[in-house]
């Protein structure tokens, strides 16, 4: 039996949904907006969150307000294939990868309000306990790079493990003074992004000093070219992926068998894509590790949820929000964190 037909025919009724906008200054010339989608039915309220990153995408939905036809009684798998058919952005956005993003919003809310309306959490219904989740804080060294910000956490938090972006600019000093401080379970090369701020073209001098440096660290989302690929090669078993994975054909046609993969869950638009990925890498011994997308709300509890409850103890990233402030503060929860899923529904207490 699939995971997804655990879920497939629970039982949804909605009669409206509301949309609620939230935001958070990061930087001055950035401001992260997601959207909560809530969706009500039988005196129960189901969340998802919108991850997608233009801000002017979320103030228009939020704008429009809630348009589409979702009232009505479904089944999960009925809804599902409703969204498929539906307008999600009044125009289709450059980047189709926020469809999924969006669509992740509407499944997750709807799953959490099926859930909510039968009485029983996720983990009851797919015959998983969820565990401690051990998981990294990710992100940069700034510009120029420093290791300042990561001490800062490690003086609070001696064993935090991290995720960090490598980029050309990375000096002698950093690679050395990484390595000294141990503390790096993976690298991000985000080469597998293309017109993004966070694009990184392939540099094999950096690939090249990222293999030898961390010797024992994951690496994540190289750019494939000639150069870079016989750099790999040989350490393809610790080459893992993230941003091209959105389905199991997408895994399968992984330039290597991987060990492991990066599933985020927006990514996969659907949460019957979800749960086959999650199957196949279970079937065929291939490991997983959540991520996040800078969630600001229920978003980042539904994704610790799932890594709580398929793979607990991987490199995760879905740290904390507090982890990615601009300054370590103490009295964040360590890892494994703990979760703590509220009675019924698809989402942690608060």
């Amino acid at each position: 039996m699939s995971l997804y037909d655990h879920v497939r025919d629970l039982p949804l009724v909605v009669e409206r949904y509301e949309l609620d906008g939230l935001e958070q200054v990061v930087r001055p010339d950035f401001t992260r907006r997601t959207t909560v989608v809530r969706l009500v039915g039988q005196g129960e309220e189901g969340l998802g969150e919108d991850v997608t990153y233009d801000g002017e995408l979320q103030e228009a939905q939020q704008a429009r307000g809630p348009v589409l036809p979702l009232a009505g009684s479904w089944t999960i798998d009925t809804f599902s294939q409703l969204l498929a058919t539906l307008p999600l952005f009044d125009t289709d956005p450059e980047r189709h990868a926020y469809v999924d993003y969006r669509r992740w919003a509407f499944e997750s809310a709807a799953l959490d309000l099926a859930l909510r309306q039968a009485g029983r959490p996720l983990g009851d219904v797919v015959g998983h306990e969820p565990q401690p989740v051990t998981f990294v804080a990710s992100g940069g060294l700034g510009e120029p790079p420093t290791t300042t910000r990561l001490r800062g956490f490690l003086e609070l938090y001696p064993g935090l493990r991290f995720k960090l972006d490598a980029r050309p600019d990375w000096t002698d000093e950093i690679f050395a003074e990484l390595r000294t401080l141990r503390c790096v379970d993976s690298i991000d090369l985000k080469g597998q992004y293309s017109g993004t701020v966070v694009d990184n073209p392939p540099d094999p001098g950096l690939y090249r000093r990222v293999i030898e440096a961390f010797p024992d660290a994951w690496i994540e989302d190289p750019a494939l070219t000639p150069e870079t690929e016989a750099l790999l090669g040989p350490v393809a078993d610790r080459v893992t992926w993230d941003a091209p994975i959105h389905s199991v054909a997408d895994i399968e046609a992984l330039r290597w068998p991987p060990r492991t993969v990066n599933v985020k869950p927006s990514r996969f638009g659907s949460i019957e894509r979800l749960f086959a990925a999650y199957d196949h890498c279970a079937a065929r011994g291939i490991g997983a590790y959540g991520g996040g997308q800078f969630e600001l709300g229920v978003g980042r509890g539904q994704i610790q949820l799932l890594a709580a409850l398929f793979h607990p103890d991987t490199p995760n990233d879905v740290a904390p929000g507090g982890f990615n402030a601009a300054e370590a503060a103490p009295g964040l929860p360590s890892s494994p964190l703990v979760v703590d899923p509220e009675p019924a529904g698809f989402r942690l207490t608060a």
